[in-house]
């Protein structure tokens, strides 16, 4: 048996309390802090009979409503109001300057009243409740013309003010959800980062790379990197954004600027609306609200800035947006730093086998020369001192000494034009190709075939005979590397305006014992 004094008396009051448990479950029941809002106000306006509702989330730093979910306005009628309210007047920004319960029976009768916009719906009874997230205000709730035209209640402030507290609760799980979820977006993004910076991309692609992911992460209209001048400004250098960029790239922030010594000192600056704020000074600044710049750092050097606009107009950024981009930048920072030094290693390794070319030019080329040189030496003792019929031999030695000079000549223009090589770009000469192809098989052989280059082979060579030049020579240098005691591998390409011959010569055992093969292969030009 219930006791009567535990019931409420009121029969309406007893009919309010299945509705209340239904919003009181309803405003629980989801994750998502957007959508926990919206059922928050659509449960307020059910509970207390509300034609209209909103709940406006209020920014604590600036005193003003960032955003406003609505009940009871169709998007039509929220489509033909100008602008909504900001919280900035009127009764709502009372509520928020004074987070106490309001009642009124007629907005427009109140002396803090200041009107509506055009195509604002008419209002009368209103009733406010602020929400509270632990000790935090974090919105109010609104609620206006109660259906059938009398004002709202005393039983209906109850009954909010109930919601409004289980709210609280609701709200503060969906914003640790957020939270959780925007902490792991920006972590996957800042990892994503570090490991497309560390794959060896030139330096252009990777400051791209950190305006991309940044814009995407932070939902901004613009990603831009700036790096130091010269002149001690700073110049956009990167620019993601949606569409084109237009004149983003190259423009300048001049020395002396308010914003430039902040970040120079390396604190990051936030501004809440681009186009107005005194210590923007680009031309581009018209286009953009909201904007966050961090100093790209790591350990103690500035690499740059990283920039986040939003359009003129949008959200703006709140506490953690403004920690998780930060350390996204410190973080990037720190990439772009291991990336560079990666480089100067690869740099130094490629300066190392440069060296090592270069002795083996002393080593094998001078002394071929000086070997060449000793031998025109003796034939030139031997002519003096010979008869006059002996004259022949002479004249093929000679010969021989030429030729071998030339062989020479070769080899050191060779080896020349693989010091010219870009340290890091592929080829895209012919010349360059047929090199990366001998010194990839190099690898395998355990020595390095030698090559040599009549004519000119850059100039004349057309792609598709250039491609299947190519593939023979690979064909070659594999069929040699399968052979048995191939030491030496001579590549041989000559090409005039009218054809193209490879010979790839090799010192290895055929099947049937002969000693060194060939493999000659022609094209028309």
């Amino acid at each position: 048996m219930r006791d009567a004094a535990t019931e409420p008396a009121d029969p309406a009051e007893r009919a309010s309390l299945p509705v209340l448990l239904e919003a009181v479950l309803s405003v629980g029941s989801e994750l998502e802090l957007q959508t926990t809002l919206q059922h928050i106000v659509e449960s307020a306006a059910e509970l207390c009979t509300a034609r209209y509702g909103a709940l406006g989330v209020v920014d604590p730093e600036r005193l003003r409503l960032t955003e406003l979910y609505t009940a009871g306005l169709s998007a039509a009628e929220r489509a033909a109001i100008p602008r909504l309210p900001d919280g900035r007047t009127g009764v709502i920004g009372a509520l928020i300057t004074d987070p106490r319960p309001l009642m009124l029976e007629d907005l427009s009768k109140d002396p803090r009243s200041a009107g509506f916009p055009p195509g604002h719906p008419p209002m009368r009874s209103f009733l406010g409740v602020p929400i509270r997230v632990h000790t935090e205000v974090f919105g109010n709730l609104y609620l206006a013309e109660k259906r059938g035209g009398g004002p709202f209640t005393d039983e209906d402030l109850a009954l909010v003010r109930v919601l409004a507290a289980q709210a609280g609760i609701a709200i503060g799980n969906a914003r640790l959800y957020e939270t959780a979820r925007r902490r792991e977006r920006w972590i996957e993004g800042a990892a994503a980062v570090t490991t497309t910076l560390l794959a060896g991309r030139p330096a252009a692609d990777a400051l791209m790379c950190v305006a991309e992911r940044a814009r995407l992460l932070a939902d901004a209209a613009a990603g831009v990197v700036l790096q130091p001048t010269p002149e001690g400004g700073m110049e956009i250098v990167a620019a993601s954004t949606q569409g084109d960029t237009g004149d983003l790239i190259g423009t300048a922030i001049a020395p002396g600027s308010a914003v430039l010594e902040q970040l120079l000192g390396g604190e990051p600056v936030f501004i809440e609306d681009s186009a107005t704020d005194p210590r923007m000074t680009t031309h581009v600044r018209e286009r953009f609200g909201p904007s966050m710049m961090l100093p790209l750092q790591s350990g103690g050097q500035l690499i740059g800035t990283l920039a986040l606009p939003r359009a003129r107009g949008g959200r703006p950024y709140d506490a953690v947006d403004r920690l998780l981009a930060s350390q996204f930048a410190s973080q990037a920072a720190l990439a772009l730093v291991l990336a560079d030094a990666q480089h100067d290693r690869e740099q130094l390794a490629v300066y190392e086998d440069r060296d090592r070319i270069a002795r083996d030019l002393h080593d094998l080329v001078v002394q071929r020369l000086f070997a060449t040189e000793m031998m025109l030496e003796s034939t030139k003792k031997r002519s003096a001192a010979a008869p006059s019929g002996d004259g022949d031999d002479v004249g093929d030695e000679l010969g021989r000494a030429v030729d071998e000079l030339d062989s020479t000549i070769q080899e050191v223009r060779t080896a020349i034009f693989a010091l010219q090589q870009p340290p890091t770009d592929a080829p895209t000469t012919f010349r360059g190709r047929v090199l990366r192809e001998t010194g990839g098989a190099a690898v395998l052989l355990g020595f390095q075939p030698s090559v040599h280059f009549a004519g000119a082979v850059d100039a004349l060579l057309p792609e598709p005979v250039a491609g299947d030049l190519l593939s023979a020579l690979r064909g070659a240098l594999a069929a040699a590397h399968r052979r048995p005691e191939v030491t030496s591998i001579e590549v041989h390409v000559d090409a005039t305006p009218t054809r193209v011959r490879l010979r790839v010569t090799d010192d290895g055992r055929t099947r049937t014992g002969t000693r060194g093969t060939t493999l000659r292969w022609q094209s028309a030009l």
